[in-house]
């Protein structure tokens, strides 16, 4: 781990302006100290780099949600996908937010020029996922796009039987063509994101290490209990992504302290900082690994896509 990328000097004094004498917590929640002691308590978290597959499928799906918005889903939705795909992955992402911005994130397509998107998967009955999906410049990696037209799949689906499992059923008939299925899911707690959790075998939950990030965490494991034991057996909590981190502030590290306190190896040892490198890549409309591969955002999507397949259970879904 190079700390001096993450807000240490080489003597190991946070940068920023604070007291180096103090002890600071560093992004896994660990209380260290400044100086040479720095050095022997650097975490491990080397992961080893994936293999090659002998084949493809089937997917092992995964949700990326949360109800407060901007903390991060879609960036990691684009940034872990690509980086997966790197690997040698099948990857297929599903933009299941009305607003779009996975799609235009990864392709610079504009919503309202689509003919086809996930809605009309959802919806309409002679329309297949193959009709709907889009191939992506990145090796491996395709997209089921959306528009505004999913707001209204909230209310249309409400007199659906089963409405809950329409997604996973639009899914199923390429499940055996990928290796990995990420759902950008909406910021609300609504009918979409139900669907999303119940067609997922895990969910990732990006948190902003900002103090407001935490304050809906209840209500959204609250969600995911009752799906799990209403609607999806299978569903688990791949882990929590510390998103948007600055280790020069003292407020960041507290909060990504609290959230390793509160769930402990559920919690990615990668951290995602904050850097004007992904808004740029966005722009772009590509992932951070190619638009600025060198950077330490496409490193740290690197890493966690290292450390999100060695945490999959070797079950042949996305291992």
């Amino acid at each position: 781990m190079n700390w001096a990328e993450n807000g240490v000097d080489a003597s190991g004094a946070p940068v920023g302006g604070e007291d180096p004498a103090e002890p600071v917590t560093n992004p896994w929640g660990r209380t260290r100290d400044t100086g040479a002691q720095l050095r022997t308590k650097r975490p491990e978290r080397d992961y080893p780099v994936p293999g090659p597959l002998d084949e493809h499928g089937p997917a092992r799906i995964v949700a990326l949600c949360n109800q407060k918005g901007g903390v991060g889903k879609t960036t990691t939705t684009i940034n872990l996908g690509a980086a997966i795909a790197e690997f040698g992955r099948r990857v297929l992402l599903v933009d299941f937010d009305p607003q779009g911005a996975l799609s235009v994130g990864l392709g610079r397509l504009d919503p309202r020029e689509l003919d086809l998107t996930v809605y009309n998967l959802l919806m309409q009955r002679d329309v297949a996922v193959e009709d709907v999906l889009l191939k992506t410049d990145i090796d491996g990696l395709d997209l089921i796009p959306s528009n505004i037209d999913l707001s209204a799949a909230e209310v249309q689906l409400v007199g659906e039987v089963a409405r809950e499992q329409m997604l996973g059923r639009a899914l199923r008939p390429v499940i055996d063509d990928y290796d990995v299925v990420l759902i950008d899911c909406q910021p609300s707690l609504g009918l979409l994101t139900v669907n999303a959790l119940t067609a997922a075998d895990g969910v990732i939950v990006p948190l902003e290490c900002e103090f407001f990030a935490l304050r809906g965490v209840a209500l959204l494991m609250d969600t995911i209990q009752k799906v799990q034991e209403r609607l999806n057996e299978r569903l688990v909590i791949d882990g929590f992504l510390g998103t948007m981190y600055d280790p020069r502030t003292l407020h960041a590290r507290e909060v990504l302290s609290t959230i390793v306190e509160g769930f402990g190896d559920k919690v990615y040892g990668t951290v995602i900082n904050r850097t004007v490198r992904f808004p740029d890549a966005t722009v772009a409309g590509e992932p951070i690994t190619r638009f600025d591969s060198s950077s330490a955002g496409a490193r740290a999507y690197r890493e966690l896509a290292k450390e999100v397949l060695a945490r999959w259970p070797l079950s042949g879904r996305g291992a």
